[in-house]
């Protein structure tokens, strides 16, 4: 009788929240612009990628989208959400905000568009965990403007109960060594920077 109780106690420690692996694997989705995207670079270099290696050096068979497309604002990231998703999601990285920067959009307009893409999210996807990445902007394009602009990630994200990535382009910024000549997209050595800033706030939450 005490044989049977203890094969049943080791029966249920086996069947504990260790055996990951027995999990069904989770989509993690990358939605943003160039920076995800990988422009200028094979799309094996750009983060979402390197990220997809870690997990699988993890040994975790998590799937990576890479729904970044290059020039993309939080306008058009709203357009397009809901292709997006057509799939069930389970980590949602929302990396869309540098080019309405760029552009001067109203500030007003790009919270109103990142509110709307999370609320999308979590709509279909009430489990999802959410994560948004930080964006700043050089300081030649104003100030106020680009105070105003750097503190819209963190606010949406408290909103949205998300996870935040103080700044996604920290390290790798102003760097000549780690951005392309344009010095706004990151070389392959900048996209490891960046995946570095990724991970970090995304392995707690796998």
């Amino acid at each position: 009788m005490r044989w049977k109780m203890w094969m049943a106690v080791l029966a249920a420690v086996l069947a504990g929240p260790g055996t990951r692996a027995a999990a069904a694997p989770r989509t993690i989705v990358f939605f943003g612009d160039s920076l995800t995207a990988g422009y200028g670079l094979d799309p094996t270099q750009a983060y979402p990628a390197l990220i997809q290696a870690r997990l699988r050096a993890a040994g975790l068979d998590d799937q990576v989208v890479n729904a970044g497309i290059s020039g993309d604002t939080t306008s058009g990231g709203l357009a397009r959400i809901d292709w997006a998703l057509r799939r069930p999601v389970d980590v949602f990285v929302l990396a869309l905000g540098g080019n309405d920067g760029l552009r001067g959009v109203s500030l007003a307009e790009t919270r109103r568009n990142l509110g709307a893409i999370l609320a999308r999210v979590r709509l279909k996807n009430p489990q999802a965990k959410l994560v948004v990445a930080g964006m700043q902007l050089p300081p030649n394009l104003g100030a106020s403007y680009a105070s105003e602009f750097r503190a819209i990630f963190p606010d949406v994200a408290r909103e949205a109960n998300a996870a935040i990535i103080p700044f996604l382009l920290e390290g790798v910024a102003a760097k000549p060594e780690l951005n392309q000549p344009d010095m706004i997209h990151p070389t392959s050595a900048g996209q490891q920077v960046v995946a570095e800033n990724v991970w970090t706030v995304l392995k707690p939450l796998l």
